[in-house]
């Protein structure tokens, strides 16, 4: 019998190797795909223009929905002539040197910036000229297409009628008149550690303003958040002389204080401060660790009038949402309804779900009671539901609109497609429940952008092996224009193949489980290929995030390129399917998915037989390098190499919100059980651990716990530190891949990888300023 060849196994590969991985980098590859993404700048009446990129360069569009025509913006040909005229320098029309412009309020004319000055074209005449106008500048400083969520500008965010700017000063919220920039102070009694409107949850913070405006501009909807009694993070830095400190509230798992927050409104033209007469909340949400993932204050609806403030209080271990509505001048607090679960409640995944309908004193409520993520509609008076307004075993996943004339609700689901149940389509149905409609019907999965009116939307369809095609819709799915089909033809000329969809069955041997699969593009299936399992076991998400197409994703094909068959398998316990299965490893984190990662890599190589089930490899970061490090203690004699990047591996020496929210509280669950360093001494391969010393995320000393506990137990292992770096190593990070490639091809391939071989990112030529 013919021993099978193993790839790579002995020999050493060269810096010509790399460099083939190297072209299948996102840097290397999106270069040669044309006409895909569309991103939309609006302008008035839900017209917008766009960038295509294209073999030569890139093409500028303008689509108007009313004459439901798709055409050039303006003369590229005409304007570069122009402007290498008025600047005294030659332009392509196909590689002119801006890639946003804002056209003037009257339409006639477009403002950009190029060769270091700002230009206006007369779009009748063509002529080109510096531009030094107030409309200019203030175009440019804040166009339409490119402003922030919600009013933000700086740290500051503005109300409804553009006029006011609330800001954090001193730990008090101030406004500021936007004509007159005369300041004015809204609370007084706002100290460290206990100030208003702040944005900590530990894992992350900044100096914004966490509020909402009330519609009317005379109100602010925020809090005082109280992290007096908090527990510190510190983190030094490393440099020449005296290092630096850096010191902030960060509360752990299990901590008997918690950040709380005391919701309060605030007159804001005769300042005022009004208490809600409730106890203070825990600084939580019904959507993720964090209360600002929305991009504003969450849970927190006013009604239109500004005279009431409906909002969900959500307890330490979310279990339980209270829907309350306050009286905005008095502060009274009346209980609507409330929902409890036994694991933990999410009001969505692509956005919080809930809203409040002004216009007939009702609420739109998102649970998972049936089993499925759904819409319910509520009376606001009684408290009582009304009825259940979407059904069937599939999710919601995302509301986007709700119509409260028409009393239909658009919205993203998962699930209907029979191909894949993490395909997204837009959908609406009557706030009765009938009429349910799929908007978006062709095969795939669409990603939405709606229009400032909400008329409108841009759909891009496709699957992780079809490129895009991008058309634009009115909100009821009918199609008004096509915009693009993406070309790849590039692409595959450069020797670039499609990824795998996989699809296999989860350790219980009866749930569907979906992935991806790459193999070299010189695949010989004569020979025997090791096998990487690139894995983030979420429970907020999986290891492969978008299910749309991508070139490059990572650097799984790189990996696959040096010889490898890399795989990326969702793991159960995670959403966007039903509550049942993302609640299969509730109140155990440490499974991270590795039954079902280990039954589908045999699954697999049962059916592929280049694949060499004697040498599996592991690798992910952060929730991923938790995984990573458990796989290779637990389960020493299937995991041979792991590289654990910043991994959460001591959850009690993680942030609370995450730990409690997805195990429970440390009271109710044994994270004892959970930790890595305990298990460290059954390590048998190759592990390698990373992570940032100024990680503000998962603490440093998580992966020092699992280096401690290996000394300990007299085991090898290897360590990356970067000094300076946070969760993600910044400009280190494609060293860290080349350390990462290095050790796979060296301890998991059997080969000598080439020495110090550099990673040089690049820019597309298209993209490239002057």
């Amino acid at each position: 019998m013919a021993m099978a060849v193993h790839a790579q196994q002995g020999r050493s590969l060269t810096a010509k190797d790399y460099e083939h991985a190297e072209s299948m980098l996102n840097y290397n590859t999106e270069p040669l795909i044309d006409h895909g993404s569309v991103h939309p700048n609006w302008l008035p009446g839900d017209r917008f223009w766009y960038r295509t990129l294209t073999p030569k360069g890139s093409e500028f569009i303008l689509v108007d929905p009313a004459k439901k025509s798709r055409s050039a913006a303006f003369d590229q040909q005409r304007l570069a002539s122009a402007l290498s005229a008025a600047a005294g320098k030659k332009y392509e029309a196909t590689m002119l040197p801006f890639q946003y412009f804002s056209f003037t309020a009257d339409g006639k004319a477009i403002i950009f910036k190029a060769n270091e000055n700002q230009w206006r074209c007369d779009l009748g005449n063509y002529r080109v000229v510096p531009d030094t106008s107030k409309e200019g500048i203030a175009a440019m400083a804040a166009p339409v297409g490119r402003r922030q969520l919600r009013g933000t500008r700086g740290n500051s965010i503005l109300s409804p009628d553009g006029k006011k700017a609330a800001f954090i000063k001193d730990y008090n919220l101030w406004v500021r008149d936007i004509k007159t920039n005369k300041q004015t102070q809204l609370t007084t009694d706002g100290i460290k550690d206990y100030g208003y409107a702040t944005d900590n949850a530990g894992w992350k913070s900044s100096d914004n303003a966490i509020l909402l405006w009330s519609p009317d501009s005379k109100k602010i909807a925020t809090f005082r958040q109280d992290q007096r009694e908090v527990s510190d993070m510190y983190l030094v830095t490393t440099n020449v002389g005296k290092p630096i400190l850096k010191t902030w509230k960060y509360p752990f798992a299990g901590d008997k204080v918690i950040p709380m927050i005391e919701r309060v409104i605030i007159n804001v033209d005769e300042p005022k401060v009004i208490k809600l007469q409730i106890p203070p909340d825990p600084h939580r949400a019904t959507l993720s660790d964090d209360i600002s993932s929305s991009g504003t204050f969450d849970d927190v609806n006013w009604s239109e009038d500004g005279s009431k403030l409906v909002f969900v209080s959500t307890s330490r271990d979310h279990k339980q949402e209270k829907v309350r509505m306050a009286d905005a001048a008095t502060g009274e607090v009346r209980e609507i309804f409330e929902e409890t679960v036994p694991t933990q409640f999410e009001s969505g995944w692509g956005g919080i779900n809930w809203r409040y309908l002004d216009k007939t004193n009702e609420i739109l409520w998102f649970s998972e009671r049936d089993n499925w993520g759904h819409l319910y509609l509520y009376d606001a008076s009684t408290g009582k539901l009304k009825n259940q307004v979407s059904k069937g075993e599939w999710a919601v996943t995302e509301v986007i609109k709700v119509d409260e004339k028409s009393r239909q609700v658009y919205f993203m689901a998962d699930g209907l497609e029979a191909e894949n149940p993490y395909f997204s389509q837009l959908c609406k149905v009557g706030l009765d429940g009938k009429h349910f409609a799929v908007l978006t019907p062709e095969a795939g999965t669409h990603q939405v952008t709606l229009s400032p009116s909400k008329e409108y939307f841009v759909d891009s369809y496709s699957k992780p092996e079809v490129p895009p095609v991008t058309v634009f819709r009115n909100i009821d799915g009918k199609l008004i224009a096509n915009l693009e089909k993406t070309d790849i033809s590039r692409l595959i000329a450069a020797g670039w193949k499609p990824v795998t969809s996989i699809k296999v069955k989860a350790h219980d041997d009866k749930t569907d489980i979906y992935g991806l699969m790459f193999t070299p593009t010189n695949l010989d299936p004569n020979k025997k290929y090791p096998i990487i399992d690139y894995i983030y076991p979420g429970p907020q998400g999986g290891g492969v995030g978008s299910w749309a197409f991508a070139a490059s994703r990572n650097d799984n094909q790189a990996l696959a390129e040096l010889g490898f068959i890399v795989v990326v398998i969702e793991g159960t316990s995670n959403p966007h399917r039903s509550k049942s299965y993302h609640d299969m490893n509730y109140g155990n984190l440490a499974e991270n998915t590795l039954p079902d990662q280990m039954t589908g890599i045999k699954q697999l190589a049962e059916k592929y037989p280049y694949i060499d089930i004697t040498r599996v490899g592991i690798w992910g970061h952060s929730g991923g390098g938790f995984a990573t490090a458990a796989a290779m203690f637990h389960f020493p004699d299937f995991f041979k190499v792991g590289i654990s990047e910043s991994g959460n591996h001591e959850n009690r020496n993680y942030e609370d919100d995450w730990g409690e929210r997805y195990n429970g509280l440390v009271s109710n669950s044994d994270y004892e059980a959970q930790a890595n360093e305990n298990y460290a001494k059954n390590l048998k391969g190759k592990l390698m651990l990373a992570h940032g010393l100024m990680d503000n995320n998962v603490p440093p000393e998580n992966t020092l716990l699992v280096v401690e506990a290996l000394e300990k137990a007299n085991k090898d292992y290897d360590l990356v530190v970067f000094p300076n770096s946070q969760h993600g190593y910044g400009g280190y990070s494609l060293y860290m891949m080349r350390r990462r490639w290095d050790y796979f091809v060296k301890n998991l391939a059997g080969a000598e990888p080439p020495k110090e071989f550099e990673l040089k990112t690049k820019l597309d030529p298209r993209n490239e300023r002057e």
